[in-house]
C-alpha cells in the first residue's frame, strides 16, 4: 500500500484522507504516476484565499475561474463579488473551495488512469 505523505507531502489532513482511499489499491509504482498527475492540476488553498483576497481589492471572481467555476467567475466579476458578499463568504471558506476542487482533480486523475489502463 502507497503512503500519499510520500508523494504529496504538502496535502493537510483531509486531502491525505480521500487520496489514501484513492491511491490504496495501486501499486507504488502506480500510485507515483497518480501523484505527478494531480499534483500539476492541485491548487493550494492559500493561492485560492490570495486570489479571493486580490478579488475583494481589485476584480472580483479571478478564483473562481483559477478552480473551474466559469459561471459563477463570470458572475463574480459582473457583480462584483455579488456586492462584495460572496467574495466575503468565499475568502472565509477558502479551504473548503480548495478541497471540493482538489478532491474532483483526484477523481478525474484516478478516471484518466483507469481509462488508460493503467489501473
Amino acid at each position: 500500500m502507497a503512503n500519499v505523505l510520500q508523494y504529496i507531502p504538502d496535502a493537510d489532513g483531509e486531502e491525505i484522507s480521500y487520496l489514501n482511499m484513492i491511491i490504496s489499491p495501486m501499486s507504488d509504482e502506480q500510485a507515483m504516476q497518480f501523484a505527478m498527475m494531480y499534483r500539476s492540476r492541485r491548487k493550494e488553498p492559500q493561492m485560492i484565499l490570495i486570489l479571493a483576497i486580490v478579488g475583494f481589492i481589485g476584480i472580483a471572481g479571478i478564483h473562481r475561474f483559477v478552480i473551474g467555476n466559469i459561471g459563477l467567475g463570470i458572475l463574480y466579476v459582473l457583480t462584483g463579488g455579488l456586492c462584495w458578499i460572496g467574495t466575503i463568504v468565499d475568502i472565509v471558506n477558502y479551504r473548503k473551495l480548495a478541497a471540493e476542487y482538489n478532491q474532483q482533480q483526484a477523481y478525474e486523475v484516478a478516471n484518466i488512469m483507469r481509462s488508460m489502463g493503467q489501473l
